[in-house]
């Protein structure tokens, strides 16, 4: 196995020891981002805001690992107040192309510099060789 850094200027450094993301064996893990500026570090205003925000750092992130959100297997989205699950996904149903990934939902108690999202994503890159997906009916 073997385990590849992956950071970006156009996302928000990362707040701890962690990585932006790993890339191992056609893999790629990227950390939760909230809704941050990468320039100034501030928090967008308001949680449609926070996960457009969010999701682009998101794109920024994946982009420096050379791949895009067409990419993304699997997300994570945690909100402070389950409340705002349908404002979010209609922010983040723009940022997916389809079919979209797999995804979780889960409502937290809070999250980092007073977020309202963070959303985490597993991206596959794609290996030569690669069969191509089927559905069983």
């Amino acid at each position: 196995m073997t385990r590849q850094a992956i950071s970006t200027i156009g996302a928000p450094a990362a707040i701890g020891p962690y990585s932006q993301a790993i890339g191992s064996d056609g893999l790629v893990f990227c950390s939760g981002q909230l809704g941050l500026d990468p320039t100034t570090g501030e928090l967008a205003d308001g949680v449609e805001a926070q996960a457009g925000r969010a999701l682009r750092n998101l794109e920024a992130v994946l982009d420096a690992a050379g791949l895009t959100m067409a990419d993304v297997v699997k997300t994570t989205i945690f909100l402070v107040d389950i409340a705002d699950f349908g404002a979010v996904n209609a922010v983040y149903a723009r940022h997916m192309s389809d079919p979209p990934p797999a995804r979780s939902t889960v409502a937290v108690a809070a999250l980092p510099k007073g977020a309202r999202v963070e959303i985490e994503a597993i991206a596959h890159r794609s290996i030569p060789g690669d069969a191509p997906s089927r559905t069983r009916n």
